[in-house]
């Protein structure tokens, strides 16, 4: 035989099952997201550190694909007024020692996100690698625009092909 308590007590859990339950859990659990968040971008101070180490890494990576491992290269972030205008980095190098400086606008001066920035300035060490390993062929003024063609598009090749595209 049914009592009447077991049909009202039945009934309430089942109403708290389908309706106050779900909503008690949202409740609590609503300030935990589940999915996966978007990383904040650093601050200022943290993009040049943040930068300089991915660079490093990157610079060991590059100079091995490139084969000038030989070279003893340093990197630099600089001024946009420590560059030459129009330019986001450049290289010096001196080749009977198999030294050179790449020097690249600071992290911190670039006006765009982070992760866009470490990509434009990989691009940018790829690109003065690749002036590196052209160093002993002729250069003149004239010859200048042409390399410069071509050494972008042999570092959009290299990039494209490292990022798998």
């Amino acid at each position: 035989m049914i009592s009447y308590q077991s049909v009202v007590f039945g009934d309430f859990f089942r109403l708290v099952g389908r309706y106050v339950l779900p909503v008690f859990l949202i409740t609590v659990f609503a300030r935990e997201c589940l999915a996966p968040q978007t990383p904040s971008e650093p601050s200022l101070r943290q993009r040049r550190r943040l930068a300089g180490a991915y660079l490093t890494k990157r610079l060991s990576f590059w100079q091995e694909r490139l084969m000038l491992q030989d070279w003893h290269i340093s990197l630099l972030q600089s001024t946009q007024q420590d560059l030459r205008g129009g330019t986001l980095g450049n290289i010096h190098w001196d080749q009977p020692q198999k030294t050179a400086t790449i020097r690249f606008l600071r992290a911190d001066e670039y006006h765009m996100p982070y992760r866009e920035t470490v990509r434009d300035m990989e691009f940018t060490l790829v690109h003065e690698l690749i002036h590196l390993e052209l160093v002993s062929l002729p250069r003149s003024d004239a010859s200048r625009r042409d390399e410069e063609y071509a050494v972008n598009h042999l570092a959009e090749a290299l990039i494209a092909m490292d990022r798998g595209k």
